[in-house]
């Protein structure tokens, strides 16, 4: 096993036992949410994963060191330290381990990782994507490449909302990524359960979802899948009142100079602002109901992999 990867006690158990695993991120706690809602979340959000018979891995690099799998000091201190833990992207990596620092990993990141070490299934918030102007400042978020590149299924509320919707699936579908809406014909919008935009394929069950994954594997498709899980309706943020809330956030980046990494916790955190903290509610929910159906789905897959091979 790599020498710069360390699981933790649960991961290990689980991977010795071959019980399913769940990636989860670590830019959420440290950048996504502010303290303590962040711990409480990733608290929660791990035993949403147990709760289904699944063990959570949650990503970070501490020390120089990747974990896989944070026990309760790990989420605590990365929910304390917050935006002190710089973003780690898998470009960081290298970096971060030579210099024996710390670094919340990214979708990206996150998805790499996850990848290398045999976790097929990672849940998050919203993915990255094309940013607005993208034709102007080139802002593309290296979590798109990522997924292209790495065979992981990702289970996420669709991208997040401050992006070019548009643009961000024109992406994905020239990188081959598919993008599989649960239960939906169409992309979720983040806070807002549809977009008009459409996803490419529509599974109503994980155990579908699971049987689409295994068949991908045994044809030996190496690129990732992207699973758009809606926010509940009953909880969501309307269209016309949270894109009129994210051009203001926008426009207040843009005249602060706001770019590059710092951009995306910026918007998230002036939304929430705007919202009156209901942009972070819903950002809370999005996130239980994506780890609920990746562990479902995570678990369905070891059943495959025991089902009889003809």
């Amino acid at each position: 096993m790599n020498k710069h990867i360390r699981f933790n006690d649960e991961v290990k158990k689980a991977i010795l036992s071959k019980k399913p695993l769940v990636a989860l991120e670590s830019t959420i706690i440290a950048h996504g949410m502010p303290f303590p809602q962040n711990i409480a979340m990733a608290n929660h959000v791990e035993a949403i994963v147990r709760e289904c018979g699944a063990a959570p891995a949650t990503i970070a690099v501490i020390g120089g060191e990747i974990r896989v799998g944070c026990d309760d000091d790990a989420l605590e201190y990365l929910g304390k330290s917050g935006r002190e833990i710089p973003k780690a992207g898998k470009r960081d990596l290298p970096y971060l381990i030579a210099k024996k620092m710390d670094g919340a990993t990214t979708v990206g990141a996150t998805a790499y990782i996850a990848a290398m070490v045999g976790i097929p299934v990672f849940a998050t918030g919203g993915i990255g994507g094309v940013h607005r102007d993208a034709e102007k400042t080139f802002d593309i978020s290296n979590d798109l490449e990522v997924i292209a590149e790495c065979n992981i299924a990702v289970v996420s509320a669709g991208a997040k909302a401050i992006l070019d919707l548009p643009r961000t699936l024109e992406y994905l579908e020239t990188k081959g990524v598919e993008v599989i809406g649960y239960r939906t014909d169409f992309f979720p919008a983040f806070y807002t359960a549809k977009s008009p935009h459409r996803v490419n394929h529509r599974l109503n069950t994980p155990k579908e979802i699971a049987g689409y994954l295994s068949i991908k594997n045994e044809l030996g498709i190496k690129s990732g899948v992207l699973i758009a899980n809606p926010i509940p309706e009953e909880l969501e943020l309307k269209n016309e009142e949270i894109d009129a809330k994210i051009a203001e956030a926008v426009k207040t980046a843009r005249e602060e100079n706001i770019t590059g990494k710092d951009l995306t916790p910026y918007l998230l955190f002036k939304i929430k602002e705007l919202t009156a903290g209901r942009s972070l509610d819903a950002n809370i929910v999005l996130v239980y109901n994506n780890a609920y159906l990746a562990a479902t789905i995570a678990k369905e897959l070891k059943e495959n992999e025991k089902e009889p091979k003809i």
